[in-house]
Formats: C-alpha cells, sequence, structure tokens
C-alpha cells in the first residue's frame, strides 16, 4: 500500500519550510498569495489530507463548519449553491476541516439546530447563506460566540459595498451590480433600450443587481424608469411580463437578474416574434449554457476560497479586511453576440 503523503512532501513539492505548509493550513493570511496557491497546488497534487483526529486532540475542536441546506424548492438558479458548498467541501478538506450540512426551514429553527450542534461539540464555527435585511442570525451567533463568515452581504445596515455592516464580521459576496453592469454594456452594443428584468423589489441582492443596469444606463436609482420590468423568479412570470411589456412596445435587449428569468424572457421574446433577441441572464447555469444565453458567472469556487480563508483568520493577529466583494464574470454565448 501506497504511504499516505506527510507535510514534509507537501513542502519538499512545493519548496517550502514545513512551517509554511502548516501557515497555509492553520494561518493562511500570514502568507504570501503566490505561496498559498504553490502549497495548495502541491496538497492537491499529492492527495494530502491532515490528520484530522490529531488536530481535533491538540485543539480540542472538532475542525468542523456547519453550513445551512436551503429546503428543496426546484428552479434553475439552486445549482449555484450547490456549487458553492461542493467547492467549500472541496477546498476544506486540504485544510483538516470538514463540512457539515444541516436542514432548517426559518431562522429561528437554524439557530435551535445551531445551539444543539454546538453544544454536542460537532460543530465550531457557521458558513451563513441567504443573508438579508433584519436577518438575526448574525447577531446570535456573535453573542454565543461561534465563529462565523457569511456568503453575502449583511442588507439593511450602514455602507455601501465592501464597508458595508460592521467590519468586525466578516461576509464574502458577489459584485452583483458589477456582473449586470457588465451585462449592460454588453448589450447595449445591440441597441439602447435595454430593459432589466428584475425580482420585486426589497431582496438585497436583487436590489444591488438592479443598480448595476441603471448605471450602466444613466438612470439614477431613485429616478423612474419605464424599462425597469418586475417578475417573481419563475420562468412562467416572467414570460407573462415579458410578453406584455413587448406587446406595448420593442427593445434591443434585456439584462435580467437570475437565469430563471432570462429563460421567461427568452421564451417571451421568441413567442413574440424576436427570436434573436439579446437575453442576459445571472448565474451562469447549465440551462442557460443549453439555450445559448449569455450569463454572468458568480464564481462560486473563488467565493468558496475567500469563505475559508477569513474562517480560520485568527482574529487577534489578521490585518486585513473582513468583507471581500468577488468581481463575476460575463460569460458571452454566440446567440449574445451582435450581428
Amino acid at each position: 500500500m501506497a504511504k499516505s503523503p506527510t507535510v514534509e512532501d507537501v513542502a519538499r513539492e512545493a519548496g517550502v519550510s514545513r512551517q509554511t505548509v502548516s501557515n497555509v493550513l492553520n494561518s493562511p493570511e500570514i502568507v504570501r498569495e503566490a505561496t498559498r496557491d504553490r502549497v495548495r497546488a502541491a496538497i492537491t497534487q499529492l492527495g494530502y489530507a491532515p490528520s484530522m483526529a490529531a488536530r481535533r486532540l491538540r485543539t480540542q475542536r472538532s475542525a468542523t463548519i456547519g453550513i445551512h441546506l436551503d429546503p428543496y424548492a426546484g428552479g434553475i438558479s439552486g445549482i449555484v449553491l450547490d456549487r458553492f458548498i461542493h467547492a467549500l467541501t472541496d477546498r476544506a478538506t486540504p485544510r483538516g476541516l470538514r463540512i457539515l450540512v444541516y436542514a432548517a426551514n426559518d431562522a429561528e429553527e437554524e439557530l435551535r439546530r445551531v445551539r444543539q450542534l454546538r453544544e454536542g461539540g460537532e460543530i465550531d464555527r457557521i458558513v451563513l447563506t441567504g443573508t438579508y435585511a433584519g436577518d438575526p442570525r448574525a447577531d446570535w451567533l456573535a453573542e454565543h460566540g461561534i465563529p462565523f463568515v457569511a456568503f453575502g452581504r449583511p442588507w439593511g445596515e450602514p455602507g455601501a459595498g465592501v464597508a458595508m455592516g460592521n467590519p468586525e464580521r466578516p461576509w464574502v459576496d458577489v459584485d452583483g451590480a458589477a456582473g449586470t453592469r457588465a451585462a449592460t454594456v454588453h448589450a447595449m452594443a445591440n441597441g439602447s433600450r435595454v430593459a432589466f428584468l428584475g425580482w420585486p423589489r426589497g431582496s438585497g441582492t436583487g436590489d444591488d443587481r438592479e443598480r448595476g443596469w441603471r448605471e450602466a444606463v444613466g438612470i439614477g436609482i431613485d429616478s423612474p424608469a419605464p424599462l425597469r420590468w418586475t417578475a417573481v423568479d419563475t420562468v412562467p412570470a416572467a414570460r407573462a411580463v415579458v410578453e406584455q411589456e413587448l406587446a406595448a412596445g420593442p427593445v434591443d435587449a434585456i439584462v435580467c437578474a437570475s437565469d430563471t428569468l432570462a429563460v421567461g424572457a427568452h421564451l417571451a421574446a421568441s413567442h413574440s416574434g424576436w427570436a434573436d433577441m439579446h437575453v442576459v441572464g445571472f448565474d451562469n447555469t447549465p440551462v442557460a449554457q443549453a439555450l445559448d444565453l449569455s450569463s454572468v458567472e458568480q464564481r462560486p469556487e473563488r467565493v468558496a476560497e475567500a469563505v475559508l480563508d477569513l474562517l480560520v483568520a485568527d482574529a487577534d493577529t489578521y490585518d486585513g479586511d473582513w468583507h471581500r466583494l468577488i468581481e463575476p464574470e460575463l460569460v458571452v454565448r454566440t446567440r449574445e453576440q451582435p450581428t
């Protein structure tokens, strides 16, 4: 049987010291990015996995991260969270960490579940998902001394961009406004009448994506916007809204807050006689790929890496930013390329 790779093997492969490998695993924030990347590449290549049992005995911690699994709701865009959890699990293992997924139907039930898991020694830190205005979970976790990082901004709190919320409460999010801004600029190559199909107002994520469209077309955040269309996040609802709007007058392109809305918009445009209308989605799901729709890629793998970096950072020594915005990428497909 082949011998399992050791820390020394990783150090030799990466051309660094044993202590540097340990730092990458336990305190990555103190290691230069290029060195971190080299060590992590060596870990992956060799298949190295730290001894979790030894770490638990040494630190008296479970080295397990808890993350809430949303109730199954079907639809198209849930694949993004699935990719994030997969990436989190994949990247946690080389750091000697494990992922424990738990279910809950609302914030109150989730906090009860977290308390049980924490008191049972099954988890020692949390990744929050699905943040929203008035979210009570971050306050509760802070009050109970449970380390956490949120995937999502603390919507409704003071500040904007990376300055939103308490600077000592870590979060990582995707810059939705940057994504829809890029999508709108791309769509405007086909004409200036670019509509935005978004969710009802009040969703932090949705309002942020709308902001990117407004900035690109030059409409103030509080100014009337006739080409701002609204639908709940289902394909039939999006299709009905877009068919009604197109009956009132054509547009050159439609930028959407999700791939679900984009599919509905594409079906509506095709049914209304504009099969080649430029429709851009958000999430870059397999459905968007299958329909050759351009879409904004959230890069959940980069989000997972950033979340783990902050989760293992030592609050007493870390002097970096506890808030990180990940730049998304516009994926342009053939159907969306201007003629």
